[in-house]
């Protein structure tokens, strides 16, 4: 996830949702394992950060790209079998 995320922010301070979502499948993340917040508001601004997340057993594998900068955390997985509250894709 660390590498995925570090090569996804080359050039741009927070990269696509769906470019995200590609790269880290691409990087063998199953499909049904990952989640990745929106790139874009609902008004069509840039937001500040993106978050990705797959799940493996019964933690999460959590990344955040704000500014350029990746954050890497192992959190457990929620209640709902997620690891984000709210929507996501």
């Amino acid at each position: 996830m660390d590498a995925t995320l570090r090569a996804s922010v080359a050039g741009t301070s927070v990269p696509d949702q769906e470019k995200l979502r590609g790269a880290l499948a691409a990087a063998g993340i199953p499909a049904q394992d990952l989640e990745v917040s929106v790139s874009r508001t609902p008004t069509g601004l840039d937001v500040d950060a993106i978050e990705a997340a797959a799940k493996s057993g019964n933690d999460c594998v959590v990344g955040q790209i704000r500014e350029g900068r990746v954050s890497i955390v192992v959190l457990p997985v929620l209640s709902s079998g997620k690891c984000f509250v709210g929507d996501s894709r």
